[in-house]
């Protein structure tokens, strides 16, 4: 291991254990590999794998860890309980799984909660101290590093404060370097927390760490809070991952550590990776990104009002707490109904189209998105179609790579109760007409496929492109199967992906017109030249 960091504060991460818990998310060996392996680039200092000895999955994932990641920055962590009542540490199964796993740092859980101690394990109040105690005794004569986790301790000092705090003396004199307290229920608040960490410092003189679940959508609030109060250990998953509605965000509690705090908790140059680091973790648990989240989020630099819009265009500081660069995100202008002349300059300029000098432009498309979000068109989430309006009212006329003649689409109930959807397309393009059919899972597919293979052969560049998302909406305002339908289609071409939109009086209609600007933005994106 090489670049370790200050030992004097600690970021700790439990994405592959705690996080693990959420539901929807079922980590496979090979994905908590590859979670780790980001983690430890990001450049968290402790790196908690799993429970080895509780599933064969953890301990394969941590005999594979030590033999396959040559981590630069952080130390895995074992997690595990502390020894049964009336054993002893060395004699139990558990404590020597640990052992076996070849971390470095071990956490234990243990019972700070009086009632927990008595309901669930059933064994007396000193017991459970003698538990603490000979655990991280023995382990440290092991020559691990041990953290222990109090669990429950918020609430179990709300009832009993004189015996939590026993547990943490227990932890603490045995020689556990760091003594996390866990709101495992998620329920405190901000000024709450602050004031029992402080005075838990003050009366144990232990390093604590707190540990926060977002019971109450305070769980990065109450770890702030913990540091403010003197804890030096910050316990956190990748994007808030974990039981119930999550834990704390590793990611809003290292930039406020880090821009806010002015710690430095990460390696140099760290933070800028953090909205990449982000999303590829979102991507091995197979969830999509939050939109909203804070800082890494793809609209947590996302102006939509006039108002702002003007501003920004003064100084973007105006609007914005922190430079998004610096973790690793853009700002980004949203086109809609409430853009004013400000909004339509600065989204040009970041297509790459600057159309500030001519005045008389910029208000021609401000009318023209108003006039269209108002038969039911969304800008905001398709940019490319916004980007082929903004082009057309500044060149005096569409781009076009193809004209249509007509298309359509046919949908077939067979006797045996099962579909077949066609279409076949009719097109100009480079002076030739072309007619292609195709079938598909759907009607929609069918016509995207029946376009492809109509123009493929013309514009080879299409081969590439993908369509990866599609969304249908009954606009506001209509019934039924009379309504207004709107469609956004994503499509990627492997190296990015752009939104388009269409509206008509079907579904059918609306899915067509956004696949006509998604082709048409596609070849654009490529560099072709229009032919007609």
């Amino acid at each position: 291991m090489t670049d370790a960091l200050d030992d004097n504060f600690h970021v700790f991460d439990t994405t592959l254990r705690d996080g693990a818990q959420r539901e929807g998310i079922n980590l496979t060996v090979a994905d908590k590999l590859t979670i780790a392996r980001h983690l430890d680039a990001f450049g968290v200092g402790f790196i908690e794998g799993g429970w080895p000895g509780a599933n064969p999955r953890d301990t394969e994932f941590f005999a594979r860890a030590r033999a396959e990641i040559d981590f630069q920055h952080a130390q895995l962590v074992a997690f595990g309980a502390t020894r049964r009542a009336g054993t002893r540490a060395q004699d139990d199964p558990q404590v020597r799984a640990l052992l076996d796993s070849g971390a470095p740092v071990i956490t234990l859980v243990a019972k700070s909660h009086d009632r927990h101690v008595e309901l669930a394990l059933r064994t007396t109040l000193e017991e459970n101290l003698e538990m603490v105690r000979d655990t991280v005794s023995y382990l440290r004569s092991q020559d691990r590093r041990v953290f222990v986790d109090c669990e429950h301790f918020f609430d179990g000092y709300r009832g009993n404060p004189d015996y939590a705090k026993q547990v943490v003396r227990a932890a603490h004199e045995a020689g556990a370097d760091v003594v996390v307290l866990c709101d495992t229920n998620g329920g405190m608040l901000p000024a709450q927390v602050q004031a029992v960490v402080a005075t838990v410092l003050a009366d144990t003189g232990a390093r604590l760490g707190i540990h926060a679940q977002d019971d109450t959508g305070c769980a990065v609030a109450n770890t702030l809070a913990a540091v403010d109060a003197g804890a030096t250990h910050v316990q956190c998953t990748a994007n808030g991952y974990g039981e119930r509605v999550g834990n704390a965000n590793l990611f809003p509690v290292v930039a406020a550590l880090e821009l806010k705090y002015a710690k430095t908790v990460l390696p140099a140059g760290a933070l800028a990776e953090m909205t990449r680091v982000s999303h590829a973790i979102a991507e091995v648990v197979n969830l999509t990104p939050s939109t909203h989240q804070p800082y890494v989020g793809v609209s947590a630099f996302a102006h939509k009002a006039g108002l702002h819009a003007s501003a920004i265009k003064v100084d973007p500081d105006l609007y914005q707490h922190i430079d998004p660069e610096r973790v690793g995100n853009t700002m980004r202008m949203l086109v809609s109904d409430m853009a004013g002349r400000a909004s339509i300059e600065l989204k040009g300029k970041e297509l790459g189209i600057d159309i500030s000098d001519d005045r008389a432009l910029v208000a021609r498309v401000v009318e023209r998105v108003k006039e269209r979000e108002l038969e039911g068109y969304t800008y905001e989430a398709a940019d490319a179609s916004f980007e082929l309006l903004l082009r057309a009212e500044a060149e005096g006329r569409a781009r076009r790579y193809f004209r249509v003649e007509s298309w359509r689409g046919i949908v077939e109930t067979r006797p045996d109760g099962t579909h077949a959807n066609e279409a076949t397309v009719k097109l100009w393009a480079k002076g030739e007409r072309i007619v292609a059919t195709a079938e598909g899972n759907g009607p929609v597919n069918a016509l995207d496929r029946a376009l492809r293979v109509g123009l493929e052969r013309i514009y080879p560049h299409l081969a590439g492109l993908e369509l990866v998302d599609y969304k249908v909406r009954i606009l506001e305002g209509r019934h039924g199967t009379e309504s207004t339908t709107r469609v956004l289609v994503s499509t990627s071409d492997g190296r990015g992906e752009w939104a388009t939109v269409g509206v008509g009086d079907n579904v059918i209609a609306a899915s067509w017109e956004a696949l006509e600007d998604a082709y048409t933005y596609g070849l654009l994106r490529a560099g072709v030249e229009p032919q007609e």
